[in-house]
């Protein structure tokens, strides 16, 4: 190789990550998503691996999650039932946006767009059900610095990792909302491009997949 080549090859790389083109046959915004999830998982591994450290370690009885988060209805006490309710919407919008995804590269923004705005809606829901689950707590005295009910450690475990978790849905939604409203404009149409909305369901993936983790440790466990 001689040196011009080498110049022009060295000129075209350059030209490549400055002109906003693909890299490594991976679209940028695509590659940043990932870097981003990554990131984010780095940040939810500590706080988990954190979680289980505190639980493990304390010696102060840890209150029973079955009982804690258990609500009464039509006079029946139901273990989990809100959590379990929160988990199927979340899962189930993990399907709505597979399915805009697939409606997005076959370019019928449409059906994109309404399963886009259906997946936000569900977001919305779990979000809502875990104020109510935040304002029960509250009111029965739990707090991050106390719990009546046992190790005190809960209520920081609780709040921090569920309250990230929850600020990460709520972005979530107003993503999927804006992508959406753009894909039904035709935005998107005109430059001929929806990799954008394989980007919003990269991240609605991952914040359902989070949840797993945090509803097998944190509600079962």
């Amino acid at each position: 190789m001689n040196k011009q080549t080498e110049a022009a090859g060295w000129q075209g790389m350059v030209a490549d990550w400055s002109g906003d083109r693909a890299a490594f046959r991976v679209p940028w915004g695509k590659a940043m998503m990932w870097i981003f999830l990554l990131s984010d998982t780095f940040i939810f591994g500590s706080f988990l691996t954190g979680y289980m450290s505190v639980r493990i370690s304390t010696t102060a009885a840890w209150p029973n999650p079955s009982e804690v988060f258990a609500l009464t209805i039509g006079g029946a006490r139901l273990p989990l039932i809100l959590i379990a309710i929160m988990t199927f919407i979340l899962i189930t919008s993990s399907g709505t946006m597979a399915i805009a995804v697939n409606y997005g590269y076959r370019r019928e923004r449409a059906r994109c767009a309404a399963l886009m705005l259906l997946t936000a809606a569900l977001g919305a829901t779990f979000v809502s059900m875990q104020a109510f689950e935040w304002s029960k707590l509250i009111a029965e005295g739990v707090r991050p610095w106390i719990n009546p009910d046992g190790a005190a450690q809960f209520g920081a475990c609780f709040f921090m990792i569920t309250g990230f978790h929850g600020l990460h849905v709520t972005a979530g939604v107003i993503y999927l909302s804006i992508v959406a409203r753009r894909v039904r404009n035709g935005y998107y149409e005109q430059r001929g491009n929806y990799d954008i909305v394989e980007i919003a369901g990269l991240y609605w993936h991952f914040v359902d997949l989070v949840w797993v983790f945090i509803f097998a440790l944190f509600y079962l466990w």
